[in-house]
This record gives C-alpha cells, sequence and structure tokens, in this order.
C-alpha cells in the first residue's frame, strides 16, 4: 500500500469518527462523556491524512497499490450505513444486573415526580433501603424485557467506558402495569417505591421493583445508555 492510499484510509476514518461525534453516532459504541476524545481523534487522523499527502508529493512511491487493499475501506462505510443498534432485552437478559455495589445516595431531585435514570433509583432502592424515596413520586424511562416467568422489567444498559462492557440495571414492574407490553419498547414510568425486591438468576443481584402508577410509551432516546459519570 503507497502512503495515498494510506492517507485516504485515514481520511476517511477520522471523517468517520467526526461524523459520529457530531451527529450523535458514537453513542452507539461508547459513553456520552468521550465525545470530546472522539472527536479529538478524527481531528488528529484528518491532519494525519493531510501530512501524509504533503510527503507523499514530495516523494513519490515507486509502487502501485494492490488493488485489494481499497477493500479496507469496507469496514469504515460499514460504521457510517450499518451502525448496529443498541443493546437491548435479548442482552440484558442474559446478562447479570448491574446493582451489585453500594452507592451513596444524593438527595433526591426537586420536583413532583422527581426525575431519576434507572441506576439512580436501583441504588436508592437497595442501598439506601428506599429512605431518599419515601413519600416521594419518581420517574424514570427505560426499555422492556420480561424474564422466563414472562414478569416485565424496565431496563437501561450501563457502560463503563463502552458498549462491550455494558451491564443492565434491572427493575421490576408492579403496581398498574400496562396489560400488553413488547419486548424492547420504551416506557417512561411513574411510580413510587416498593420494598418488593428478586434476586436476579444470572448473577445473585438484587433486582429492585417500582411500583406503578402510570406508564406511556416514549421513542427511544438519542443516548439509550446510562453511566454513573
Amino acid at each position: 500500500m503507497n502512503r495515498t492510499v494510506q492517507a485516504i484510509l485515514l481520511f476517511l476514518v477520522g471523517g468517520v469518527l467526526l461524523h459520529a461525534g457530531v451527529t450523535g453516532l458514537y453513542l452507539r459504541y461508547v459513553k456520552a462523556g468521550l465525545r470530546p476524545l472522539v472527536l479529538a481523534a478524527g481531528v488528529v487522523l484528518v491532519v494525519a491524512a493531510v501530512a501524509t499527502v504533503r510527503y507523499a508529493r514530495r516523494r513519490p512511491a515507486g509502487h502501485r497499490a494492490p488493488r485489494i487493499s481499497w477493500l479496507l475501506v469496507l469496514p469504515v462505510f460499514a460504521l457510517v450505513l450499518a451502525a448496529p443498534p443498541a443493546l437491548g432485552s435479548y442482552s440484558a437478559m442474559r446478562t447479570g444486573t448491574a446493582v451489585t455495589a453500594p452507592r451513596i445516595a444524593a438527595p433526591l431531585p426537586d420536583g413532583d415526580p422527581a426525575p431519576l435514570t434507572v441506576i439512580d433509583y436501583a441504588d436508592r432502592a437497595v442501598f439506601d433501603h428506599g429512605r431518599s424515596l419515601a413519600g416521594r413520586t419518581v420517574v424514570i424511562t427505560g426499555f422492556v424485557a420480561f424474564d422466563r416467568s414472562g414478569a416485565p422489567y424496565l431496563i437501561r444498559m450501563l457502560l463503563n467506558c463502552c458498549a462491550a462492557d455494558a451491564q443492565p440495571v434491572k427493575v421490576g414492574l408492579a403496581g398498574q402495569v400496562p396489560p400488553v407490553l413488547q419486548p424492547d419498547s420504551w416506557l417512561e414510568v411513574t411510580g413510587s417505591y416498593t420494598a418488593q425486591q428478586a434476586e436476579d438468576p444470572v448473577n445473585g443481584g438484587t433486582i429492585p421493583f417500582l411500583d406503578v402508577k402510570r406508564a406511556r410509551p416514549v421513542p427511544p432516546p438519542a443516548d439509550p445508555y446510562e453511566s454513573r459519570g
């Protein structure tokens, strides 16, 4: 492969990273906090491509690149044209819940209902035993999944870094659960704390429940994942 082909590939990869960072496509792969690094990597690769072209013009290569080397651009186009879907119920129900380590619960946000992430609700329900949730109504958003018995859960995948290390945060639904639910459909659920819990059969972690007051379908969010920061 000559330097011109190398420059083209660098430019394409850099362009894809910039496209992913600007459009939000990167959220399918890494957590939101890594956006500056994705954009910076794209800029570096584009600059490197330009520098490679300038160097190649001063020092022309003595041979041509084999045509098969152009196949290396296919993975680049695949990232743009066939981005993988976010992880859903199939992966979630085959992986143990991420609620396995105590977390310090901050004061509950103002408002009624108070908006919480799924992991925030789960941490408060399991490790704070619902004390910070007492007497409050909360609202959480996630996708629907069912266990082998058909019991419904509201789930959000938690990222430490990227989709490869994603773990589900599972919250069981009790109370006024909608009679018809579809796996992987997204719900905004309003409810209150209940002491009901279950043991995750995959890793033995604790699955808290939410006493549902109302639920409504919502479109998938731009960022389908959660993180602890």
